[in-house]
């Protein structure tokens, strides 16, 4: 499934990829321009044939209790932000909150704070 035009390399597609970390099915939103190998499972690496390092995990956002779907990708590629909401669970309670995220080429997203 193709989500959108790459924003990094401009000449690849945003495909869906089903893999496997630590034994959870999660997906991964990446380029068609770049591979990706792993050793343990866990860790992905960019093989020597990736052009582009443009990817971001469904999990991003799992400590504020977010799984990032098609839709908010799309969204994303298109207008290089998008509000999501957040669970915070500081004192005991939970706290939803909404917040914008950009893409980020270290971690995939970056949450916007301010």
């Amino acid at each position: 499934m193709i989500l959108g035009k790459c924003p990094y390399c401009k000449d690849g597609n945003i495909e869906v990829r089903d893999k496997e970390v630590s034994g959870k099915k999660v997906k991964l939103y990446a380029c068609s321009n770049a591979h990706w190998s792993t050793e343990d499972g866990e860790m992905f690496e960019p093989t020597k044939e990736s052009t582009c390092s443009f990817r971001i995990w469904q999990n991003a956002l799992a400590k504020y209790g977010k799984w990032l779907t098609y839709k908010e990708i799309r969204e994303l590629l298109e207008n290089e932000s998008v509000e999501v909401e957040l669970l915070s669970k500081k004192y005991g309670k939970k706290i939803y909150y909404k917040k914008y995220i950009i893409t980020n080429e270290e971690y995939g997203v970056s949450v916007l704070w301010e």
